[in-house]
């Protein structure tokens, strides 16, 4: 059995996250050359115009340097016409390397690949030939967020942070980022449960 195709173009850090992704799906795969993407503006308008006819999924580590890249496009690219995926973060250091990055976690490149697979439907990415997806729940808002106690109040950070760690996601994120990830990640409904455990362990 091949290797399931991608419609959006993916974009990645570097060769290494290249390499592991290529090896999991078959889609064109593009690199920001890890910061260096800040400095090219040609790069940054191939990529808009791409974003345009195909969409675009980035898919960077989840370490700071990842984070930076990300919120970077965030803010370059058109909102509407990119995805974002994101891998969980996991203690360790790819085999290449002599020794773990500053943060300490694995890379796009160290991912297996059901994960890389994984976080790319979380995405929303566009499997050729599948059934189209089932419709999405109500997404989150920062409404919501401040309703539910993780912004906006005393005690909040505490609680955002209890949860992701629950969720196994950073906690690093700005409250545009973390709107993204729980609604990839944990929407509305799982949201609810998840804070419901949290309260009744509390309570305990």
């Amino acid at each position: 059995m091949g290797k399931p195709g991608v419609k959006e173009i993916l974009l990645v850090e570097g060769r290494y996250d290249r390499n592991a992704l290529a090896q999991v799906v078959d889609a064109t795969i593009l690199e920001t050359s890890g910061f260096g993407i800040f400095s090219d503006g040609e790069k940054l308008k191939l990529l808009r115009r791409l974003a345009r006819e195909r969409g675009l999924v980035v898919l960077t580590d989840s370490d700071g340097a990842g984070l930076v890249i990300r919120n970077y496009l965030r803010s370059a690219l058109p909102k509407e016409q990119v995805k974002h995926a994101y891998i969980p973060e996991v203690a360790g250091k790819e085999r290449r390397k002599r020794r773990a990055g500053k943060a300490g976690t694995l890379g796009v490149e160290g991912m297996p690949p059901a994960v890389l697979l994984e976080a790319l439907r979380r995405a929303g990415a566009t499997f050729l030939g599948e059934d189209a997806p089932l419709p999405a729940e109500v997404p989150l808002t920062k409404a919501d967020l401040y309703a539910l106690g993780l912004s906006g109040g005393a005690g909040s950070a505490a609680r955002r942070a209890m949860l992701l760690r629950r969720l196994d996601l950073p906690e690093n994120l700005g409250a545009n980022a973390l709107l993204d990830v729980l609604n990839i990640f944990c929407p509305r409904g799982r949201l609810l449960s998840v804070l419901r455990e949290m309260d009744a362990s509390a309570e305990n």
